[in-house]
């Protein structure tokens, strides 16, 4: 049985950019994170990209987008940024931030305009799949696609 997709505010925004889109639904876990919707679709955790909502020194939050195998370098985002230090929000925090909850966050049609900064090998891939704003779903778009609709902050910030 075909799931229906979520009308997501992430998956409007690809509509009404008129990004193309593929749907996938995996059982959520708690604190599963990208090892679980590695495991359950059957793609590497590497193309499986984690939206992190996370702050500044002066409390400026920023959308961080990772690969699912490796772990943000919070000192050298903070370096690249010229702030003296960057840390995850909280979860109610991320989540009023963003407007989605902590493990459905999508970088897509956040509540609040926030900078995206990724990961720069992101950029090389060419495709990813990445939380369509919902736990337990994800939408494979090209990586070119998530570039052109979030103009991020290229930077090299794996720990």
């Amino acid at each position: 049985m075909a799931q229906d997709i979520p009308v997501t505010t992430a998956v409007r925004l690809l509509r009404e950019n008129k990004i193309d889109f593929e749907p996938f639904f995996y059982e959520y876990e708690e604190k599963g994170g990208t090892a679980v919707s590695s495991r359950e679709l059957g793609f590497d955790e590497h193309i499986i990209i984690k939206t992190l909502v996370m702050e500044d020194d002066a409390k400026k939050p920023m959308i961080v987008l990772m690969h699912g195998d490796h772990q943000v370098s919070t000192k050298q985002l903070a370096r690249e940024l010229g702030v003296k230090s960057v840390k995850p929000c909280e979860p109610e925090i991320a989540n009023r931030h963003s407007g989605y909850v902590v493990g459905g966050t999508s970088p897509f049609g956040t509540r609040k305009t926030m900078p995206v900064i990724a990961q720069k090998t992101i950029a090389d891939l060419p495709f990813i799949l990445i939380n369509g704003g919902k736990r337990g779903f994800l939408v494979k778009i090209s990586a070119a696609s998530m570039l052109q609709l979030l103009k991020p902050q290229l930077f090299e910030i794996t720990a």
